[in-house]
């Protein structure tokens, strides 16, 4: 066995594990409802599919995304033929967040086994249930020698960042993300961070506000909130404001029903420390619907802020959970105001039907990704980056790209002999001003 260096090992891994995931799709399910009560829907669209389709891509495509890939030589090598040739990193340590357990645990550990690397899965302590399905997945799928899943708390993933990887793959906080980033730096090894921070969503008064709030709370409120991705916070024009807030109430009405603790769509805080932390928040805030909570349960209904200040807890720690503050603006000095308070975040949102305000927007505020007039969606095209800048994230995957974190690209030159241009050899004599016009002419 070689999967470095052998692809069909690689592709058959990879079916082995498509058909491995399809047969354990409704374990997977229940084992999400069981952690946190994520409703069937939205496992399936956002972690048993997404992995599928993932899968189903990959496999299609690794013969091609490994290739050595012909690129132009440059002149000044003549007669050359020059590649780029993919080469595995080696030995991949992937940490993976408990808010899609499945999803972002899977879908590193894909690319990583495409290209051609030996991987430890560390799934989150924080969802047991899906933990040991994913690890039942991977030792029915995988020599221990090839991929390996390690369960356990927080001192297994300090053992495991003790060690010397030759990638890191992290997906979780910032304050975590930097602690990973210290490890890495000892034995400066490359690291990919997909963390977070303060997703804002802008909402002029050119919009629809039945159509904005309908999306908004879409966005919001899958998986309770919990989605590194979520809005969260929006800056809404004043004159429009009273009428979105109105229609951000009848949305969530309309989506989870007069109580959401009865709803089947709405999932739960994951575990009690998060949903204190999700109280907390909530103290001396001028709340305009929802708040309503059960310890029992981890559960907090959908809940809106008014106007809380920008250097309150809420509007200070990054929320996750299923808690919406609502600022307002005037000019667009005053949303300048609110962003850059911030880092850098993963996700920026805009709802307008002004180009201009749009292009300025997207061109002012630096962010790792986003959408016009919808939240959350830009994670669904693999052809899109996904990642962060600054504080938000290091690195960005998903698709094609995904294949190239997991692979150094190795630059190799093939001179040919039929030619051999005496230029560049010493003596040098008067060589000088005839190499300076021959690089001018080809710069």
């Amino acid at each position: 066995m070689n999967f470095k260096t052998d692809i069909n090992y690689r592709k058959q891994s990879l079916i082995k594990l498509l058909n491995t995931v399809q047969n354990h799709e409704d374990e997977i399910i229940k084992a999400l409802y069981d952690d946190f009560k994520k409703p069937a829907f939205e496992a399936v669209a956002t972690e048993t599919s997404y992995i599928i389709s993932e899968l189903k891509h990959t496999i299609k495509n690794i013969h091609k995304w490994a290739k050595p890939a012909l690129v132009l030589p440059s002149i000044l090598n003549f007669p050359s033929t020059d590649y780029i040739y993919k080469e595995p990193f080696g030995k991949v340590l992937i940490i993976a967040p408990w808010n899609y357990p499945y999803h972002l645990a899977l879908c590193p550990l894909i690319a990583a086994v495409a290209a051609g690397n030996q991987v430890v899965l560390k799934p989150s302590e924080l969802t047991p249930n899906t933990a040991r399905i994913i690890s039942k997945i991977i030792s029915e799928t995988f020599d221990k020698n090839h991929v390996a899943c390690v369960e356990g708390g927080v001192e297994v993933s300090q053992e495991l960042l003790s060690q010397r990887w030759d990638y890191i793959f992290f997906t979780g906080s910032v304050a975590v993300g930097k602690i990973v980033a210290q490890a890495a730096a000892k034995n400066l090894t490359p690291v990919t961070l997909e963390l977070g921070g303060k997703s804002p969503c802008i909402v002029d008064e050119t919009v629809n506000p039945k159509l904005v709030a309908k999306r908004i709370v879409w966005g919001k409120f899958l998986n309770a909130g919990q989605t590194c991705i979520a809005p969260d916070y929006l800056i809404v024009h004043q004159a429009i404001k009273p009428r979105l807030i109105d229609c951000l109430k009848e949305e969530i009405k309309n989506a989870f029903g007069e109580n959401p603790e009865a709803s089947p769509d709405f999932a739960r805080i994951v575990n009690e420390k998060n949903w204190k932390r999700q109280i907390s928040l909530l103290e001396n805030e001028n709340i305009i619907v929802g708040g309503t909570s059960n310890a029992s349960d981890c559960y907090l209904s959908p809940t809106l802020l008014d106007e809380p200040r920008l250097n309150s807890q809420v509007m200070t720690d990054e929320i996750f959970g299923p808690i919406l503050p609502i600022l307002s603006y005037k000019t667009e000095e005053d949303i300048s105001n609110i962003v850059n308070k911030y880092e850098k975040p993963l996700a920026l949102y805009i709802f307008s039907e002004n180009k201009a305000f749009v292009k300025t927007c997207i061109e002012k505020y630096s962010f790792g990704g986003g959408c016009i007039n919808d939240t959350v969606s830009h994670i669904i095209n693999r052809r899109l980056p996904f990642g962060g800048v600054g504080h938000s994230g290091i690195g960005a995957y998903h698709g094609k790209l995904s294949f190239y974190i997991f692979s150094h690209q190795k630059s190799i030159v093939k001179k040919a002999n039929w030619l051999d241009l005496p230029v560049k050899y010493a003596p040098y004599g008067d060589k000088l001003s005839s190499m300076k016009k021959f690089l001018q002419w080809f710069s």
